[in-house]
């Protein structure tokens, strides 16, 4: 059951495939600024989808990292056994099999046995982020005909269909927004050929029954959110507010990963105490003229959006 709550409710969904680093810790403190400034919840998720990459030992460092710099969730993280729990989504996976069911009945899911080095190899990325938009070369001459279990047995992937149709919203920091499905998006998957479950899928299902009314995240996933606002009305969910945020580089224009250690939260922590990290994200942010310590009240009472620019230099 989704659930309806006035009361605004923001999350941070982090991935526990490495220390978080300094953009991490960035879209959280947005993210917690945001719903805080306006008397509402806070929700930790543990999006662990990839066995291969996640780790326990990760989730729990996240979690350590963000009380080190006391950003307390009111509800989620691994421990947590509330109304919506569990908050890992590899714990998930009969819910998933649930909604993927009413999936099913939309008509629009179709098995697909293409390999992505197959699909990048025979398409040149459609955007200057990468993005391949898939051709339909499994897609059937007639929909209706594919049973999720009918594609495990056959060991395909399950692929949904899009329709020529814009999907409209409008992003708290970049404004107005229109993105084509098939243009833009193509058909997507929403459960692998090794039965692992999509990040499109999990993360519409797990925001409507979480109760999420607001998603504050990296402009690298701007374009998701038409995917996730077509898959909202297809399972009947409401759709949340969005807030895509500039992704942080380092002085080389580079994005941030798990991989740049000087900006990770091992070494951030050995550097600056939690006020003066607070103070340099807020710098970044906009909120503070010169970087100095700040305290998260202090941050609650400053908080604005930042400018929509497509990157944010580390200072």
């Amino acid at each position: 059951m989704v659930t309806e709550n006035l009361t605004p409710r923001g999350r941070f969904a982090p991935s526990p495939s490495g220390r978080m680093h300094l953009g991490n810790i960035f879209t959280a403190l947005m993210s917690w600024l945001s719903v805080k400034s306006r008397g509402g919840k806070w929700v930790l998720r543990i999006e662990d989808l990839d066995p291969q990459r996640s780790k326990l030992e990760h989730a729990r460092m996240i979690e350590d990292d963000l009380l080190w710099l006391g950003l307390e969730w009111d509800e989620g993280g691994l421990d947590d056994i509330g109304t919506a729990a569990p908050y890992s989504q590899s714990l998930r996976g009969d819910i998933y099999e649930e909604y993927l069911k009413r999936l099913e009945t939309t008509g629009f899911l179709y098995p697909c046995r293409c390999r992505r080095a197959d699909i990048l190899a025979t398409q040149a990325p459609h955007r200057s982020d990468g993005r391949v938009v898939y051709a339909g070369t499994c897609r059937p001459v007639r929909l209706g005909g594919c049973t999720a279990d009918s594609a495990v047995a056959d060991g395909a992937a399950l692929r949904l269909f899009v329709p020529d149709m814009d999907i409209l919203f409008t992003d708290r920091l970049y404004g107005s927004q229109r993105a084509n499905l098939a243009e833009e998006c193509g058909d997507f998957i929403v459960r692998r050929a090794d039965g692992a479950w999509a990040y499109q899928f999990a993360v519409v299902v797990d925001d409507a029954l979480m109760g999420i009314t607001e998603v504050v995240r990296g402009n690298d996933l701007l374009l998701s959110t038409a995917q996730q606002i077509y898959l909202c009305g297809l399972l009947g969910f409401p759709v949340p507010d969005y807030a895509h945020l500039p992704l942080v580089c380092n002085a080389q224009g580079q994005r941030l990963s798990k991989r740049d250690s000087a900006m990770g939260m091992g070494e951030l922590r050995q550097r600056y105490t939690p006020s003066e990290l607070l103070g340099k994200l807020a710098f970044m942010a906009g909120l503070s003229a010169d970087g100095s310590s700040v305290s998260l009240p202090q941050l609650l009472r400053l908080f604005r959006w930042p400018e929509a620019k497509d990157t944010l230099e580390i200072c």
